[in-house]
């Protein structure tokens, strides 16, 4: 299908993500009160789009649905449209994704709310399909079904919305900190235990989140208890989530996060602030327990940023997308017969053991490098020549068609950036990381 090549108001806007919608055939509007004041004189719902510019899904649903003429006409002729970067306004994100998690149970981007003109939410998901498929309702049926009940029993629709945000005032208001008990770190810790993935580590099931939160607590918790099962519970995690395709044995850096409960297939988006809380909970795992894996995995980290992330003023960068070429993951993925041709057939097959590349491949008939299977005390070549194939490869992936980039600078973002360099600098002794912090600030 050709895309509209006639923009609408997001043209006007600064923000990456905004800006990859300036052409659809939707009339978006930023967010703001004209919007509001539209949908107020037409007495139109509101249906508001909260994604990120490396969000894979966010461009599934563009394509399928925000650059399709016949689900535009029914935005446009029902609908007051929004679209929203929830790196660029974290205050909306966070209160309709708090709807939405209370309505549907879970959450996620893109985050798709129709609400009122005075903005309360009645309806809520994800990602939609156009049509009905995966057992997912389509968005066209969605939005005709809602038009037609705000035009006929609009009561019904506000009924709900009342009810549910009721709720979550309700359990708002029950949030007080002087009456928490005496043991709610024991019930936090039992809670963990009870979800922990004793096989790859991690907690609950697939897709499964790094949680760098989790890990700084429990390391403070085994710093003042010396509790092995939690050590355990650390140790597993940090080296399972490592040894995984979640994380860039080419280029460094980690993913997102996991589609799988091994950590071997992520989602390949590369986030700023997921790599500097991953890095200070690898530093604060150094600290904790002095295991030089730990040191390496932190500095391969803060090399990722600095190489890829870093703008020529010294800032930060928001993100990396998952997809180039329009697939996700292309740029990450290797066959075996690329692996020999680059590193050569001995070479190449060493390295073709160590990170589980075969023929067959393990994600799309492809491989993502990974060392699940791999004893990392058992590699019988020296750390050197193992860097020296990886080099080769990294050298060869960069000719590549590369992933976007969302050269966005978020100042919050940022300062968790500066702080994985400073705390790392100061656990590992590295002058370079705390000067190059404060030359730049």
């Amino acid at each position: 299908m050709e895309i509209n090549r006639t923009p609408n108001r997001l043209l006007k806007e600064k923000s990456p993500y905004l800006l990859q919608h300036a052409y659809n055939p939707v009339d978006w509007y930023p967010w703001g009160e004209e919007a509001f004041q539209r949908a107020k004189t037409e007495n139109k719902p509101i249906f508001l789009s909260i994604g990120y510019s490396s969000c894979h899904w966010c461009h599934v649903m563009e394509g399928e649905s925000f650059e399709d003429e016949i689900v535009a006409k029914i935005l446009n002729e029902n609908f007051i449209s929004i679209k929203v970067d929830r790196e660029e306004r974290p205050d909306v994100d966070s209160i309709y994704m708090t709807f939405c998690q209370a309505y549907t149970g879970s959450g996620g981007w893109p985050l798709s709310i129709i609400m009122t003109p005075d903005k309360k939410p009645f309806f809520a998901g994800t990602y939609f399909p156009k049509e009905n498929k995966f057992g997912i309702p389509g968005f066209i049926d969605i939005l005709s079904s809602i038009s037609d009940l705000w035009e006929e029993d609009k009561n019904k629709l506000l009924l709900s919305s009342e009810k549910i945000l009721n709720s979550i005032k309700a359990f708002s208001n029950n949030d007080n900190e002087e009456n928490l008990e005496n043991n709610i770190i024991e019930k936090a810790v039992e809670e963990l235990k009870h979800y922990f993935d004793y096989e790859y580590g991690g907690f609950g099931i697939e897709p499964k989140f790094p949680t760098p939160h989790y890990m700084f607590f429990l390391l403070r918790y085994y710093k003042l208890t010396k509790n092995k099962e939690i050590l355990n519970i650390i140790n597993k995690t940090l080296k399972g989530m490592y040894k995984g395709g979640m994380f860039d044995h080419i280029g460094f850096g980690f993913s997102r996060y996991s589609t799988d409960k091994k950590w071997l297939v992520p989602h390949f988006e590369k986030m700023l602030y997921d790599n500097a809380l991953l890095s200070i909970a690898y530093t604060e795992a150094y600290q904790a327990t002095k295991e030089p894996l730990y040191k390496e995995i932190t500095e391969k980290i803060l090399d990722y940023v600095k190489r890829n992330m870093t703008s020529e003023e010294e800032a930060f960068y928001s993100s990396e997308d998952a997809d180039s070429e329009g697939e996700e993951g292309k740029f990450y993925l290797w066959t075996k017969d690329e692996i020999i041709n680059i590193l050569g057939k001995e070479q190449g097959e060493i390295y073709c053991n160590i990170y589980n590349i075969t023929k067959t491949g393990n994600f799309a008939r492809k491989n993502i490098p990974n060392l699940i299977n791999t004893d990392l005390g058992s590699i019988d070549i020296s750390k050197e020549e193992l860097e020296n194939m990886r080099q080769k490869l990294f050298k060869y992936r960069e000719d590549r068609v590369h992933p976007y980039k969302d050269d966005k600078i978020l100042t919050s973002w940022n300062s968790l950036m500066i702080v994985a360099f400073s705390l790392a600098g100061r656990a590992f002794n590295n002058k370079e990381y705390i000067l190059e912090i404060y030359q730049r600030y």
